[in-house]
């Protein structure tokens, strides 16, 4: 007999998720984790990067909009390093909040090393060395994934940083050249440029926000511009030198080659699965070709009772996504019937300023699969919550079946737009169109409003524009 009907490697938002709900399910169940329980995202990631986003808000209204509001100071003082600490504070307390559901459902914790062996097991190594072997039923990869690399460039950690060394320093920048403008450049620009750091964004495809719908991109450029944010697309980095006083980095563009400085720069190029020294080569576990962890609907791999979840599938590097993976896996683990992930349709958001969320097909995809589409678009200037908040920038946009009135996708940039996505997902999921959204009744005066005159201009009859 196994000792555990179910192991999970890795405690990030899906290791953890699967273990509770595999132990929920009946299943003997423990999990092992190197480092830390709840992973990058709660420990270094998107949980304290949001406390940060938070720090910055405030810092840029009182900085650039006092007079507006109302506010008046002699000699303001901005402390970076009490934001780094508060969230610390916020990453802290839901680090325990992990350990503590652990307990309440009788998951056993082992902090290690894991290794998948030829036969069905698992050698966990401690951090002071000793080693045992566990066998298991079903075992489940939940190992994430690592800042990418940029070959020919030496990440220092203090110069030249990735994002676990930015988002601990307690150090404000009084300059950063962030290379990648994905939602991790995006998010890093914003809290440095809320405390006044000259930020500069190198993005080597042709628009920041590279992945997002096109007038998303150009709507995202006007208002980091607006801010003082400078943006290179369509530009290589060439070399990052460190120097003296900071970094050199050389970039090659439309406009030639040129030099840019700063005292440190980010690199946000993306993630690599994190499968060394995992023995999935013994274990005779099949890889994509991008090295990521092949698998089915089922979250299950090649070999029979070794599931994968989460970044180190490849599949969308969210945390979401991976949580929803590792229910999933538990589920058909414990024999349920599962309804599959449709991962086009799976929500996303950059918690920028202004923020991005986005679901489904961009309207330059749906026309390119020969759909005839209706678009609805409602700006939130004139949305009375947006105006009352100060921030209205950015829009809602709905791309939808012009014969149906099917929700084929949206794509948002505005105030709390992350917030306003649940609803059309859902709707989406369930198979309501888009009549049936501009019909229920949004409170007044809300952002939510948008989402419906959204929804009324895909049918031709927005009241408020």
């Amino acid at each position: 007999m196994s000792d555990y009907q179910v192991l999970v490697i890795g405690a990030g938002p899906g290791g953890y998720v699967a273990a509770i709900r595999a132990s929920q399910l009946g299943l003997k169940t423990a999990i092992v984790d190197k480092q830390w329980l709840g992973g990058v995202c709660l420990n270094v990631g998107c949980i304290p990067s949001k406390a940060l986003l938070k720090n910055a808000e405030v810092a840029a209204t009182l900085r650039e909009r006092g007079k507006e509001f109302g506010f008046a100071f002699e000699n303001l003082q901005l402390d970076y390093s009490a934001a780094v600490k508060r969230s610390r504070q916020v990453s802290d307390r839901l680090t325990r909040g992990v350990g503590f559901l652990m307990k309440k459902n009788n998951i056993q914790v082992m902090m290690g090393a894991a290794r998948l062996t030829a036969g069905k097991s698992v050698v966990v190594t401690s951090g002071d060395g000793k080693t045992q072997e566990i066998t298991a039923d079903n075992v489940i990869i939940a190992t994430g994934s690592h800042a990418a690399a940029i070959p020919g460039i030496t990440i220092d950690g203090e110069k030249v940083v990735t994002y676990l060394e930015a988002i601990l320093q307690e150090k404000l920048p009084k300059s950063v050249i962030i290379i990648g403008a994905g939602a991790l450049g995006l998010e890093f620009a914003t809290v440095w440029n809320g405390y006044g750091t000259s930020i500069t964004l190198v993005e080597m495809l042709p628009r920041i926000a590279p992945l997002e719908d096109e007038e998303v991109s150009q709507e995202l450029t006007k208002q980091f511009n607006r801010r003082g944010i400078k943006t290179f697309t369509d530009t290589r980095v060439q070399s990052v030198k460190t120097t003296a006083t900071g970094t050199q980095v050389t970039i090659s563009g439309k406009d030639g080659e040129q030099t840019l400085e700063a005292e440190q720069t980010l690199v946000a190029t993306g993630f690599k699965p994190n499968i060394d020294n995992l023995g999935l080569e013994d274990a005779g576990v099949k890889l994509t070709e991008r090295k990521f962890i092949e698998i089915d609907e089922k979250m299950a791999t090649n070999v029979p009772g070794i599931y994968a979840i989460g970044d180190v599938t490849g599949k969308f590097l969210l945390a979401h996504v991976a949580s929803k993976q590792g229910i999933l896996c538990a589920e058909a683990i414990a024999g349920k019937e599962i309804q599959p992930i449709d991962y086009v349709m799976v929500p996303r958001a950059t918690f920028c300023t202004p923020q991005v969320a986005s679901f489904g097909y961009t309207e330059a995809q749906a026309r390119e699969r020969g759909i005839e589409i209706a678009v609805g678009k409602f700006p939130f200037q004139p949305n009375g919550k947006a105006l009352g908040l100060g921030d209205y920038a950015g829009f809602v946009k709905i791309i939808t079946d012009s014969k149906y009135g099917e929700i084929l996708g949206a794509h948002m940039i505005g105030p709390e737009v992350s917030e306003l996505l649940t609803e059309l997902t859902l709707a989406q999921r369930n198979e309501l169109t888009i009549e049936e959204v501009a019909a229920n009744i949004h409170v007044h005066p809300t952002l939510g409003e948008a989402v419906m005159e959204a929804a009324e201009g895909a049918l031709g009859k927005a009241i408020h524009i």
